[in-house]
C-alpha cells in the first residue's frame, strides 16, 4: 500500500511518520494542493491507496488578513484532493477543527451540528469540509479535532514551558473550554481510518475537558516533575477580554466522540493528562 500524507513538517505529519516510516509525506515543495493539475499529476504517479491530509493553513489570527490564502489551502486544496480521491476510488482522511463551530452551544458538539464559524480560519475549514462531502462523499473521512500539541513544532505546551522558564508569573485564559489533543494519538486515529476505510464525519480529541488555565497548570506540574522546569511560578486565571486577539475563539468547543466506538473499532482516547504526561516526558528525553 502507498499511503500518502499531505504535509511533511507539521505536528501530525511527523507523528504519522513515527508510526510508519514507509509513509510518503509530501510537503509544499513536492505538491501544490491548490493546483488541481499538481494534485492529479503527483498523486497519479505514486500508485496511491490512501491519503491523509495533514496540511492546513492554521494561523488563526493571521487568517483574518490573509483570507484568500487560508481559503486556497483549507478549501480549494481540499476540493482538489476530494476530486482526485473520488476519481481514483481511494479514501481521503481529512483533519478538520472545532473552529467550524461558534462555541456558544454550551454542550458537546455533535458530528452533524451546523457549521457556525466565527472567523476566517473556521470558515475556510468549514468550506473544506463541504467540498469534501460534495465531491467525495463515499471516499472521505473527516476527523475534527482541537487544541493539538506534541513534541514537534510550535504549540501551546511548548510555548507554556518556555514562558514558565522565562517569566516570574503568567496570566492564562480560563473562560475558553475544550479538549487538548495529542498529535500522536490523533495520528493513530488517522492511521486506523485510512487502513480500515472509515467513512463519514467523526470527532477525535483526548478525553476530558479543561480550560487553557487548567491545561497550563498541568503543563507546569509535569514540567517540574520531569525536569523541564526548575520551579513553579504563579499563574492566575484571566478572562478572554483581558487578552484580545484579531480572531475570536470559540468559548466552548468540546467535541462529542461517541461515533468512535462504532466506526473506529471501539477506540477510547486516553485522558488529556495522561497524554500530556507522555508528551512532556518525550520533550524531557530530548532536552
Amino acid at each position: 500500500m502507498t499511503i500518502i500524507v499531505i504535509g511533511k513538517s507539521g505536528q501530525l505529519a511527523q507523528e504519522l511518520k513515527r508510526l510508519d516510516d514507509s509513509l510518503l509525506c509530501l510537503g509544499r515543495d513536492d505538491i501544490d494542493i491548490t493546483s488541481a493539475e499538481s494534485v492529479n499529476s503527483i498523486l497519479s504517479n505514486n500508485n496511491v491507496t490512501g491519503i491523509i491530509n495533514a496540511s492546513a493553513y492554521t494561523a488563526v489570527d493571521k487568517a483574518e488578513s490573509e483570507e484568500q490564502q487560508a481559503f486556497e489551502i483549507n478549501a480549494t486544496g481540499v476540493e482538489n484532493l476530494a476530486k482526485f480521491a473520488n476519481q481514483s476510488g481511494v479514501l481521503l482522511v481529512h483533519v478538520s477543527t472545532d473552529y467550524v463551530f461558534c462555541g456558544d452551544k454550551g454542550s458537546p458538539y455533535q458530528i452533524d451540528d451546523k457549521h457556525e464559524p466565527i472567523g476566517v480560519y473556521g470558515a475556510s475549514k468549514a468550506e473544506g469540509e463541504r467540498a469534501l462531502l460534495q465531491y467525495a462523499p463515499k471516499h472521505s473521512c473527516i476527523i475534527r479535532t482541537s487544541w493539538v500539541y506534541s513534541q514537534f513544532g510550535n504549540n501551546f505546551v511548548k510555548t507554556m514551558l518556555r514562558l514558565m522558564d522565562e517569566k516570574t508569573e503568567l496570566g492564562i485564559i480560563d473562560d475558553q473550554i475544550g479538549s487538548p489533543t495529542s498529535a500522536g494519538a490523533l495520528a493513530k486515529a488517522c492511521f486506523y481510518a485510512v487502513h480500515h476505510n472509515v467513512n463519514g464525519v467523526h470527532h477525535f480529541t483526548d478525553s476530558g475537558v479543561c480550560s487553557w488555565f487548567d491545561f497550563a497548570l498541568a503543563i507546569q506540574e509535569f514540567g517540574v516533575k520531569y525536569g523541564l522546569l526548575d520551579k513553579t511560578i504563579p499563574a492566575k486565571p484571566i478572562p478572554t477580554s483581558a487578552y484580545p486577539t484579531l480572531a475570536k475563539r470559540p468559548n466552548y468547543s468540546v467535541l462529542d466522540k461517541s461515533s468512535l466506538k462504532l466506526a473506529f473499532g471501539g477506540l477510547e482516547p486516553k485522558h488529556w493528562r495522561i497524554e500530556l504526561s507522555e508528551v512532556i516526558q518525550q520533550l524531557a528525553s530530548i532536552k
